[in-house]
């Protein structure tokens, strides 16, 4: 089955579990809209990280030079992003999708991630982490998912661990905890192999 790889902030770990799924499931990779760093891309992580032969990694759809929301930037770059040249990568393989920071970002002044994600009509897994705010940030984003009904599969927390946030979070949106991502202290593809190896890894 493939779903779509989003969540409740920018920087919350979104790659690094498409990684460990990728490696888990041998699902192919697809990030739609890269913003920043063009020579070290969510797609080159998952290159670099994945070693799984079943994984193929698509290119993006918009590549933007500037590290900021992808509708600045595209503007910053001269890019126009048409919503209608969104299609999923043609493969016979089950396909991760991993989206451009939080659900509510947009890609275009018309255009959120939310829309792009009702447009590709995919499960969605959602990540979250752990910090002031990420229960207010994370009830309201499977809010918003759920206004546009949504199937959510689960969440997957990454980070360290508070574990009366993570509780108060699964008990009042009434989802399946997944699985939960350390914070590495290094990472490579050996230690994403090894976290796959020793964990439960299942989005079903």
């Amino acid at each position: 089955m493939s779903i779509t790889i989003a969540g409740i902030h920018t920087n919350i770990g979104k790659t690094i579990c498409s990684s460990i799924l990728c490696q888990a499931l041998g699902y192919d990779y697809w990030k739609p809209v890269q913003a920043g760093d063009a020579n070290n891309t969510d797609s080159d992580f998952i290159r670099q990280h994945v070693k799984h032969p079943n994984c193929t990694i698509h290119s993006e759809r918009y590549k933007l030079k500037t590290p900021m929301s992808p509708h600045h930037a595209a503007k910053i770059d001269g890019v126009q992003i048409d919503k209608n040249s969104f299609h999923l990568p043609v493969t016979s393989n089950q396909l991760i999708v991993e989206t451009a920071g939080g659900i509510m970002s947009p890609l275009a002044d018309d255009f959120l991630n939310i829309d792009l994600m009702m447009q590709i009509n995919l499960p969605v897994v959602l990540v979250s982490n752990d910090y002031l705010g990420s229960i207010n940030h994370t009830l309201l984003t499977i809010e918003a998912l759920k206004n546009r009904k949504m199937n959510i599969l689960g969440i997957i927390f990454n980070g360290e661990e508070v574990a009366s946030s993570r509780s108060f979070i699964l008990k009042q949106s009434k989802l399946p905890h997944l699985f939960s991502v350390p914070r590495f202290e290094k990472i490579n593809h050996e230690v994403i192999r090894n976290f796959v190896d020793n964990n439960p890894i299942n989005v079903l």
